[in-house]
């Protein structure tokens, strides 16, 4: 399931974003105050949280707050801009600062980790596509923070933006395999471990031959690549290799890029 933020009244979910409303109690005519952007916000977070996007409506988060679908659309228009305000609003978590002391590396691997750690906390954020940015203070937030990290490598910006968006996509393609590994369990019923022993049970009998076709997969066995993990998802063990791997790659040749300018 894919959602397309920013598919709201262009004005109405921008004054939501950046306007004063924002967590302000209504004052003007209509319902008595006692709800407000930032509680209808924060339960539909917790919806979403609790069981992803497909269990998020204006009817549910209403239901949570003890009121009917129609008492919300007051203070936001609709589930559209509801997206909006709930994808902003948990990028805003991700920390604002990470100390330079020790050297922008160590900077950027805390700040890969917080990220890593926001989409798992948050994993309908995953479900969020980035083809359509919300252009709140929130994303704005991420993208400072990423930029402020990077540039202290001292390279030019116009190359640093370049790097922040791999950065960005080696943590949202990694960890979306996380997520997915763990929402998998829950979804079919059937643990990951029982779900892998049944099919290598079957490779073996219908392909007795898959070392001979395909050498270069057989010897990642060889290698110990495929071992269980000690605990934990092998999947989500994996994902996190990746992300750590492709992250490590990604680092050293901003290093090498670095010692090339100089």
């Amino acid at each position: 399931m894919v959602v397309f933020a920013g598919q709201g009244d262009a004005r109405r979910s921008m004054e939501l974003l950046w306007g004063p409303r924002v967590g302000a109690p209504r004052t003007g005519p209509g319902p008595k105050p006692g709800l407000s952007v930032e509680a209808i916000v924060s339960a539909a977070i917790e919806i979403a949280d609790a069981d992803g996007m497909p269990a998020l409506s204006m009817r549910s988060v209403g239901e949570r707050l003890g009121r009917t679908a129609m008492a919300l659309y007051t203070y936001v228009p609709g589930k559209t801009e509801l997206v909006d305000l709930m994808y902003d609003r948990t990028l805003a978590e991700l920390p604002s600062s990470y100390s330079p002391a020790s050297g922008w590396r160590p900077a950027a691997l805390a700040l890969a980790d917080a990220l890593w750690d926001l989409h798992l906390r948050h994993p309908w954020l995953l479900q969020v596509s980035p083809a359509r940015p919300v252009l709140g203070p929130g994303e704005f937030h991420v993208q400072e923070t990423l930029l402020s990290v990077l540039a202290s490598t001292g390279l030019p910006l116009s190359r640093v933006r370049w790097v922040v968006a791999a950065l960005f996509n080696i943590v949202r393609g990694s960890v979306q395999a996380a997520a997915e590994s763990r929402q998998a369990a829950t979804e079919t019923g059937q643990s990951e471990e029982d779900w892998w022993y049944a099919r290598s049970a079957l490779l073996g009998e219908l392909a007795p031959d898959l070392t001979a076709r395909f050498p270069t997969v057989a010897r990642l066995g060889e290698e110990g690549a495929y071992e269980p993990a000690a605990e934990g998802a092998y999947l989500e063990r994996e994902a996190r290799l990746s992300f750590e791997a492709g992250l490590e790659l990604l680092l050293d040749g901003v290093e090498a890029a670095i010692a090339k300018a100089r």
